[in-house]
C-alpha cells in the first residue's frame, strides 16, 4: 500500500508537526506533501522522508499571504499511484485532489480558524490594518466556499479531540472519530520547582499571550516564554523585566524548563492543546483558559487544571492565586499519571483501527441497472 501524508505547512514544529512525526512512524514509507518546506526548521524524522513542497514554495517567507493560492496550489499537487492519503489539517491540506481508488483519511486539528469560529476575532480584532481587513472581506467568503466543498473530497475525518469534532460537525457537517494527538509522554520528567512560570506557545493574537504579558507584568511574578511569532514585538513592548522571552528552544532544553517551573500558563483556547499534556507529564499543573480541548486533558484542579472561565489578565491572576493556595497539596506523580492516556502508542493503535476499518458511513452504489423504468409512460 502506497501512503501520502499531507501537511499544510513545514515551516517549524510544533504540535501539527510532532503529529506528521508519529504519522511518519507508523508509515515509515509513507511520501509527504506540502505547500511550504524548509529543511532547516524541521526534525531529522521528517527530512528523511520523501517531501514534495508546491510552486509555491520559493515564496515560502511570505506563507502568510499566500492563502488565496493555496487552494490552486494543493489541488496541483500529484497524488496519482497513491492507495492511502492522510491530511494532517488545520490550514487548507485537506484539499487535494485523489483519484476515485484512493481513501482519503482526513486527521483535523481543527477547521481553518481564520474563516470559521475565530473569523469575527481576526476581521475586527486582531487585524490592525484597514488595507488587510478589507482583504480579508473580500477573499474570506470564496475560500469558506471552497474549504467547505473540499472537505467533501475526504473519506473519513478525524479530530484530535471533541471540541474539534463539534467544530468539524459545525463547518462541514461531517461525522468524525476522535482520536487524541500523540505526546512523548516518557520522555519528560520532574524536578523540584525554580520560582518562575513558564508559557509555550507560537505568538500569534488568537493564543492570547498578551493576557500572561500584562498580568505578570502587573503583579511582577516571573514568566518565561518560550516561542516565536508576528505578535514578539508587541509583546515585548508590553512586557516588564519580569516577563523573560526565551524565543524557540531545542526539545531538551524545553524539557528541563517544564520540569523546573512551578506550573505552565496556557491563556488561550486551545483546539487540543500538546502543551497541557507535556507539562502534566512533567509533573506540572496548568493555569489556563477553562475552554476547548484543556477541559479534555485537566479539567479541574485534582487532574491539574486550574481554570478560569473568561480571558483577560484579571481572570489569569486569579486563578494564579487560587494556584498558589493550593500548590503544596499538587501530586506530580498523579499528573503525571493522567498524561499517560495520550501516549504516541495509543495514537498509533487507535490511527491503525480506523486505517483498517470501513469509514463511518460506506456509499452505496447501484451496480446493476433498475428492473423497472423510472417514469411511467403514457401508454402504460
Amino acid at each position: 500500500m502506497r501512503v501520502a501524508l499531507i501537511h499544510y505547512w513545514l515551516l517549524g514544529m510544533r504540535g501539527g508537526e510532532k503529529v506528521l512525526e508519529s504519522l511518519c512512524r507508523i508509515f515509515p514509507e509513507a511520501d509527504i506533501f506540502t505547500l511550504f518546506y524548509d529543511p532547516d526548521k524541521v526534525s531529522a524524522t521528517i527530512r528523511s522522508r520523501r517531501v514534495h513542497a508546491s510552486f509555491l514554495n520559493p515564496a515560502r517567507r511570505y506563507y502568510r499571504s499566500l492563502l488565496p493560492l493555496m487552494p490552486f496550489a494543493l489541488e496541483h499537487l500529484d497524488l496519482r499511484g497513491y492507495d492511502l492519503i492522510i491530511s494532517s489539517e488545520s490550514g487548507p491540506a485537506k484539499g487535494v485532489i485523489a483519484s476515485a481508488s484512493s481513501r482519503h483519511i482526513c486527521y483535523c486539528h481543527s477547521p481553518m480558524r481564520y474563516l470559521w469560529d475565530l473569523y469575527p476575532d481576526y476581521l475586527h480584532e486582531w487585524t490592525r490594518s484597514r488595507l488587510k481587513r478589507t482583504l480579508i472581506g473580500v477573499t474570506s467568503n470564496y475560500l469558506r466556499l471552497w474549504d467547505y466543498a473540499s472537505a467533501s473530497r475526504v473519506d473519513q475525518f478525524t479530530a484530535n479531540s471533541r471540541n474539534v469534532q463539534k467544530r468539524i460537525w459545525r463547518a462541514y457537517r461531517r461525522e468524525s472519530a476522535v482520536v487524541h494527538p500523540p505526546v512523548s509522554v516518557r520522555s519528560f520528567y520532574y524536578r523540584p520547582p525554580l520560582d518562575y512560570y513558564l508559557l509555550v506557545s507560537e505568538l500569534v493574537a488568537y493564543k492570547r499571550v498578551m493576557d500572561a504579558v500584562l498580568c505578570f507584568s502587573r503583579t511582577g511574578r516571573p514568566l518565561r516564554i518560550v516561542g516565536d511569532g508576528p505578535e514578539f514585538a508587541a509583546l515585548r513592548r508590553a512586557a516588564k523585566p519580569n516577563v523573560e522571552f526565551c524565543g524557540r528552544i531545542p526539545d531538551c532544553e524545553l524539557r528541563e524548563q517544564y520540569s523546573r517551573c512551578r506550573a505552565v500558563v496556557q491563556p488561550g483556547e486551545e483546539d487540543f492543546g500538546i502543551v497541557s499534556v507535556e507539562a502534566l507529564a512533567s509533573g506540572k499543573p496548568l493555569i489556563g483558559l477553562g475552554r476547548g480541548g484543556l477541559l479534555e486533558i485537566a479539567p479541574d484542579e485534582e487532574s491539574g487544571g486550574f481554570l478560569y472561565p473568561d480571558p483577560g489578565p484579571e481572570s489569569l491572576g486569579s486563578a494564579l492565586e487560587r494556584f498558589e493556595d493550593r500548590e503544596t497539596q499538587i501530586r506530580p506523580t498523579h499528573l503525571q499519571f493522567c498524561a499517560a492516556q495520550f501516549s504516541e502508542d495509543l495514537f498509533a493503535e487507535k490511527m491503525l483501527g480506523i486505517v483498517n476499518s470501513p469509514p463511518l458511513h460506506t456509499d452505496r452504489f447501484i451496480e446493476d441497472p433498475p428492473t423497472r423504468p423510472l417514469m411511467m409512460s403514457r401508454s402504460a
